[in-house]
């Protein structure tokens, strides 16, 4: 081997992913080379323009608390920001922001070349190079050989990537971009499991062929919102998205022409993703349903490009043509650029640890789409975490790992490298059973300290934190020892805001606590602290469901317990008596670290625990 160079860390792929792992490593202090199939493609967003949503936004609130990039990005390209699901609990609370992708992908760039110890180049990666199971190097298209310590895979769906549209297939990434073939085939060889997963985009549409005014607008929020705690945005120009439906005639032209659909003549062999399917699966799934939701978004300001979300297809580009055209306020659409399915490799993420690293080659992680996940934030979540692990591992310091209960980042790859996944994963809120514990406005009070300790973190961010634990503390003081009595005062303002009357001494606190009180009503009554938005509804969240609060937190505590009891990597459950065959072949296979990792894996029963348990309490017993 003669090395051309060396790097403590290379992250392969410069999407989501590869962003946030090759920023973490290199502000973690390791020389990082972050390499790309095109430069131009930097942060690219192939298919829909915008971040956050229901689980997606509060993994951008927890990538911005340990110290990642997305969430102060998005907040910097925003056209638009929403808060979902308002009139539901706090728990699934979800910030929401349209993005302008040019802007996306300038400010992201910007972010890379400010760090010292990171390199971006255009190279195409073709052989991981290792020696005696561990990383060495990477080999490139054009014959170099650049030595590592670790290496993080973050190729999104660029492995023998796969374009289809109607009859016409081609092997491309996104949006026509080049494939990685070789390293495929490199992976292979080194003993790494593949397997073949699709995902898709609908059309893009000129916004001077839509008409507006048959569609209802979606205007963004008029508070103000970030995702990044350290955002100091007070106001941003928005821009509306437009709602409108498909109808009867669509439905007539989807399944006149199924037999042209690549999903259903043959031609697409890949899983696609189940909660975002293409409309041709959507027909046929739902038959009954007369009609479902397209929404029209501004992909930029500069741009007059805007996403047909709800669309996607790989049907011919005349049926798209057509089925479009059949939707109120796109009856004279022009398309800019047509929808189309991507098929690529992807790893069985049941081969990685907790860590995102390779339980058998040592220095190798991998994160992102390569994973079996679909989605930015889901892709940029894991770049963190997999950057982080791989500095740690250059340093020789412990790795980073998050449990289900500290965090959705915890969820998401608990679910990945445990249980695995047959599709495109997806987070969703519902994938949580701490979910209250886990909301998006609590996200910096949950992970920054950590995100501190591992050195990610800068201590601006810290010292923010402290100053805000101490505010709520102060409020909380405050909202406890001010108390008022019955007057008639406070009796017609009780009535007022439709609340019972009280009929002794009450804490500001407790009176709190009912539903119809909010703050900013007893702030027209009693001097109470002057608050932002969030930080009230922050407040508000805590006190009103303080007793739920702590009823999951002493569930996470029994929990713990579980997690607490580790497992040799070397156990031979074969030889455990009364296991069944299932969990002896999966525990085996997945080699979980934990009584507790043991107890999530799809097949393995309570029976199968309480056996595991007492195998484990007779090998501590005779170690003793």
């Amino acid at each position: 081997m003669n090395p051309s160079d060396k790097f403590d860390v290379i992250v392969i792929g410069a999407g989501h992913a590869g962003c946030e792992a090759a920023l973490a490593a290199s502000r973690m202090g390791c020389s990082t080379l972050l390499l790309t199939l095109n430069l131009d493609n930097i942060a690219f967003m192939p298919c829909n323009p915008s971040i956050g949503g229901p689980a997606k936004g509060h993994l951008v609130r927890e990538i911005d608390a340990l110290g990642g990039e997305m969430g102060n990005v998005a907040d910097l390209a925003s056209i638009q920001m929403r808060m979902l699901n308002t009139a539901k609990g706090p728990a699934v609370h979800a910030l929401r922001a349209q993005a302008d992708k040019i802007e996306y992908q300038k400010f992201m760039r910007n972010q890379l070349a400010n760090e010292m110890l990171l390199e971006v180049r255009q190279l195409l990666v073709d052989e991981i190079l290792l020696e005696d199971s561990k990383v060495a190097a990477i080999k490139t298209e054009n014959g170099e050989t650049i030595c590592c310590s670790a290496l993080v895979l973050a190729t999104g769906t660029y492995l023998r990537g796969r374009i289809v549209v109607g009859d016409i297939a081609y092997n491309a990434g996104p949006n026509g971009q080049r494939a990685s073939v070789k390293l495929s085939e490199s992976l292979v060889r080194m003993g790494i499991r593949l397997r073949r997963f699709k995902t898709g985009t609908p059309a893009r549409i000129d916004a001077r062929s839509v008409n507006f005014q048959r569609m209802r607008i979606q205007p963004g929020d008029e508070e103000a919102h970030n995702f990044s705690f350290l955002s100091k945005i007070k106001h941003r120009e928005q821009r509306p998205c437009w709602l409108t439906y498909t109808g009867s005639e669509t439905h007539r032209i989807i399944r006149e022409n199924l037999h042209r659909a690549p999903l259903y003549s043959g031609r697409i062999e890949g899983t696609g993703p189940r909660y975002c399917p293409s409309i041709e699966v959507k027909i046929v799934n739902f038959p009954d349903k007369d009609t479902h939701q397209v929404f029209i978004e501004p992909e930029g300001a500069s741009t007059q490009e805007m996403y047909v979300q709800g669309m996607s297809t790989s049907l011919p580009a005349d049926v798209q043509t057509d089925m479009l055209r059949s939707i109120p306020g796109l009856e004279n659409v022009i398309i800019m650029r047509y929808g189309y399915a991507i098929e690529y490799d992807c790893i069985d993420p049941t081969q990685l640890s907790h860590s995102l690293a390779f339980k058998n080659i040592t220095g190798l992680f991998s994160a992102g789409q390569i994973n079996g996940s679909s989605g930015y934030e889901e892709a940029a979540a894991q770049g963190l975490i997999a950057g982080m692990n791989a500095a740690l591992l250059v340093k020789a310091k412990p790795a980073f790992t998050l449990h289900r209960s500290e965090a959705y980042i915890g969820v998401l790859i608990d679910d990945l490298v445990t249980k695995g996944t047959n599709e495109p994963y997806r987070i969703m809120t519902s994938r949580s059973e701490y979910r209250l514990l886990l909301r998006h406005d609590n996200a910096d009070l949950r992970l920054t300290e950590k995100g501190y300790n591992v050195g990610l973190v800068k201590e601006e961010r810290i010292l923010r934190l402290h100053e805000k634990s101490r505010a709520i503390e102060q409020v909380f003081s405050r909202l406890k020892e001010v108390t008022v009595t019955p007057t008639p005062e406070i009796q017609s303002f009780l009535a007022g805001v439709g609340s019972s009357e009280i009929k002794s001494s009450v804490s500001l606190y407790n009176l709190l606590k009912r539903h119809e009180i909010s703050y900013a009503a007893l702030q027209t009554i009693l001097p109470l602290p002057q608050l932002e938005f969030e930080f009230i509804a922050q407040v508000e969240v805590m006190i009103k469901y303080e007793g739920y609060i702590k009823k999951q937190r002493e569930q996470v505590l029994r929990a713990e317990k579980l997690e607490n009891r580790l497992l040799s990597l070397d156990l031979d459950y074969f030889s455990i008596r009364g296991l069944s065959k299932e969990a002896q072949q999966k525990m085996s296979e997945l080699k979980p670290a934990s009584i507790g990792q043991a107890s999530r894996i799809s097949g393995v029963s309570p029976a199968d625990i309480s056996i595991l348990l007492i195998h484990e309490e007779q090998r501590r017993r005779q170690h003793e």
